[in-house]
């Protein structure tokens, strides 16, 4: 018998994006910016900090195991019961938690390959099937995807808008698709980036589907500033619901957490500066690739994924821009060698990228 099982040796751990410190310290730079994790440029809510603040004088304390104020916040602003909304250590978390209730072992998932690591990584961990299909013409192609359910499949999940390409598919490709999943096949509709894509009538909400088999994910760490913080929130069916909480760590989400949660819901206006600023972000980004004849994929999200002829292409890119102090996303781990991903940042930030890239190109 092996002590560290076979699927876990083979396990490929995510990589994060470079952090500033460590290009700073490698390379020598004074400036770095960095446009590549999706991360929120105008930092966090005053309002958030406050509540944070307040909150750390009761560290020495556990938090509620059933975090009711957070639940409750929660539900009034989504106008769903209390018994609908769960919360963790970020989507991450939660997608974690969902695997370990719902799936056995003989039992398989599916996905798109092109999506958020994150759930390949739990799947794989798990040492289940995990089952993919291709982008189609860098979109979720959720015929194909239909096609892969089995009397195994368990768990579909979707990512919508999808990181790391940051398109969506529509309202009636999302209905058509759920008419194609059996009630017993859980679909986890990861809406990471619902904030920056809401108001696209194209958009399907899944607030506005509550069906029964549908987990949603969404997340303060994005369009919320909290990402250090790590807290994600979702809603379902109040069954799993129950269940979801009996297998959940036990003072998950932290006390910090939770304040910063209800801090940040509190502040609006925050949000919208957030969400104004990405548009105005997206809008610079295209009108710069375009100037430059470089192909990208319009987005739904706070980042744009541009297309190069290759591999090799994307490494001489990345290197250059890092020794001029620009952190992007290369795409490799995704099944996007030829691709990289840039988050908008702050518009010194955004010109500060595009000089550089000017410079390499």
């Amino acid at each position: 018998m092996q002590l560290v099982p076979e699927h876990i040796k083979n396990l490929e751990p995510y990589k994060a994006g470079k952090p500033i410190e460590e290009v700073q310290r490698e390379l020598g730079l004074k400036r770095v910016v960095k446009l590549a994790s999706n991360e929120n440029p105008l930092g966090v809510s005053p309002v958030a900090t406050q509540a944070m603040m307040a909150s750390i004088s009761g560290v020495n304390r556990y938090p509620s195991p059933d975090f009711y104020v957070l639940r409750k916040a929660l539900a009034d602003h989504y106008d769903v019961k209390l018994e609908n909304v769960f919360a963790a250590h970020g989507s991450e978390g939660i997608i974690a938690v969902i695997m370990r209730t719902f799936l056995l072992d003989d039992e398989e998932a599916i996905t798109s390959d092109g999506t958020f690591i994150t759930f390949k990584i739990q799947a794989q961990s798990r040492g289940i099937t995990l089952k993919t299909v291709p982008l189609k013409n860098y979109r979720y192609d959720l015929e194909a995807l239909a096609g892969l359910i089995t009397d195994k499949t368990k768990i579909i999940y979707l990512s919508n808008p999808n990181n790391p390409t940051g398109n969506i598919f529509t309202v009636h490709e999302f209905q058509e698709f759920m008419k194609k999943v059996p009630s017993r096949v859980l679909v986890i509709l990861d809406e990471a980036y619902f904030e920056f894509a809401r108001h696209d009538p194209k958009y399907p909400d899944s607030m506005q589907y509550r069906l029964d088999n549908v987990i949603t994910l969404r997340t303060f760490s994005k369009a919320y500033g909290l990402a250090g913080v790590r807290i994600g929130y979702g809603f379902a069916e109040e069954t799993l619901i129950q269940n979801l909480m009996k297998v959940k760590l036990t003072f998950e989400p932290s006390s910090l957490a939770i304040a910063a949660g209800l801090g940040a819901m509190a502040d609006q206006d925050f949000l919208e500066k957030t969400v104004h600023l990405n548009s105005l972000g997206l809008k610079y980004f295209y009108d710069l690739f375009e100037r430059l004849g470089i192909e990208y994929i319009p987005s739904h999200a706070n980042f744009v994924t541009i297309v190069l002829e290759s591999e090799a292409k994307v490494n001489q890119l990345y290197e250059k821009l890092l020794k001029l102090g620009v952190i992007v996303r290369p795409l490799k781990a995704f099944n996007l060698p030829h691709c990289i991903r840039v988050s908008t940042g702050l518009i010194e930030e955004n010109e500060f990228f595009a000089k550089a890239l000017e410079k390499v190109l």
